[in-house]
């Protein structure tokens, strides 16, 4: 497929979605819909051309196929004449931006934590089933499962497909950035795959925290959240070499990183940390405009660095959280006072990135038979291809060095 035409499906896949749902609800038939809207496109634009209208035009077929799936539901009547007084009526393309409306619909509190991050991946995100089983850590029959049941759950309750009302948009707004900041993590650093990086996904990630950090711009968070994406994104231009393989940030050609997106996210976060309480987002922005404002990986300010982590901890304390903190604290004290960190940290001996961050001190602290095993170790875990080869390619380093 065209790449923009790819990269055009992809950017309008949850508005579609948003407004086929809004004028005729229906949300699990309604994605089936969408689908096969999508498909259409990606059959028929690239050789006929992209339309005037392409927003219009998924709505339109979206909406078509609706109704055909609706008329073929024999089991449930009532939606089969509702379905035929719509008939072919093309609806109105709304105004409103419907992937802010749908991902505030999937952060419903009707819907329990996890399945509202679960749907608002599926459907406001673009991850696949697969790809949101695995930020979970479970089966991807089980995530489908979830996903199925949330989508009933928002279908029976009659929920009317519109912004909440301000005070219940404040309540539901600690969701709703959570998970637009798993959307962006997955975009900057994919859980699977043969690719670094999604760029589309960290894209609408911004695209999103943007509208939402615009309708409360008051709220420190959803501004520190807007600030930490774009002061990590910035980076990605360094962050792969021109064959895909990963460039760690001290490695970085800091020229290379978005002098813009650092001169806003610096500017966002300075003007939000002195409102109210300082929240969780807000600290992790301020990291990342201390790593960003470093002219060098040797001037970081790995003090405040820890200091930030130490508060970040206790306000909200989490195993990854934790395992950065081991990182500053190595950086700023010595590899020595990082591991004596990391064994505590035994919940994440499964996931990869405890074992490159063990690879990675005991290398700095001279262990190289150690380092080489947790690298490979690290590999062995790791489902995103670029970082497989990046791990592999540290412990055959080291084992060539040791034969030198």
């Amino acid at each position: 497929m065209d790449v923009t035409v790819e990269d055009l499906l992809r950017r309008l896949a949850p508005q579609v979605l948003g407004a086929v749902v809004r004028r005729y609800g229906h949300f699990d038939t309604a994605e089936d819909a969408v689908q096969e809207a999508l498909l259409a496109a990606a059959t028929q634009w690239p050789a006929e051309g992209v339309p005037d209208a392409p927003l219009g035009w998924l709505v339109t077929v979206a909406s078509r196929r609706l109704t055909d799936l609706l008329r073929a539901d024999q089991a449930r009547r009532r939606r089969e004449e509702t379905a035929w007084r719509w008939s072919f009526e093309v609806p109105a393309v709304s105004g409103t931006d419907d992937s802010l409306i749908l991902l505030f619909m999937c952060c419903h509190p009707a819907l329990k934590a996890d399945a509202q991050v679960a749907l608002t991946l599926r459907a406001v995100g673009g991850l696949s089933t697969r790809e949101v089983a695995r930020a979970f850590l479970v089966s991807e029959d089980t995530m489908t499962r979830r996903i199925t049941r949330a989508k009933q759950r928002i279908q029976a309750s009659g929920l009317p497909f519109s912004l909440p009302p301000p005070a219940e948009r404040q309540d539901r707004l600690a969701v709703v950035l959570h998970v637009l900041y798993l959307i962006f993590n997955e975009g900057y650093a994919t859980t699977s795959g043969p690719s670094l990086h999604r760029a589309d996904l960290s894209t609408e990630a911004i695209r999103l925290t943007r509208t939402v950090h615009a309708q409360l711009p008051d709220d420190s968070e959803a501004a520190g959240l807007l600030a930490l994406m774009l002061l990590t994104d910035a980076r990605r231009p360094a962050r792969a070499a021109a064959d895909g393989s990963l460039i760690p940030m001290a490695e970085q050609d800091r020229s290379l990183w978005n002098a813009a997106g650092i001169a806003e996210g610096i500017s966002l976060i300075t003007a939000a940390l002195p409102r109210g309480a300082t929240g969780p987002f807000q600290l992790q922005a301020a990291i990342a405009a201390v790593h960003d404002e470093a002219p060098t990986a040797a001037e970081t300010d790995w003090p405040q660095i820890v200091a930030l982590y130490s508060l970040l901890l206790q306000q909200a304390p989490n195993p990854m959280t934790a395992l950065n903190h081991a990182v500053a604290v190595a950086m700023a004290s010595g590899p020595s006072a990082g591991l004596r960190l990391l064994a505590d940290l035994s919940s994440l001996s499964g996931d990869h990135r405890f074992h490159a961050v063990r690879g990675h001190l005991l290398e700095m602290s001279g262990s190289v038979p150690a380092a080489r095993e947790a690298y490979l170790r690290a590999a062995d875990l790791a489902g995103s291809l670029p970082q497989q080869r990046y791990l592999r390619a540290r412990a055959a380093r080291l084992d060539s060095d040791s034969r030198a």
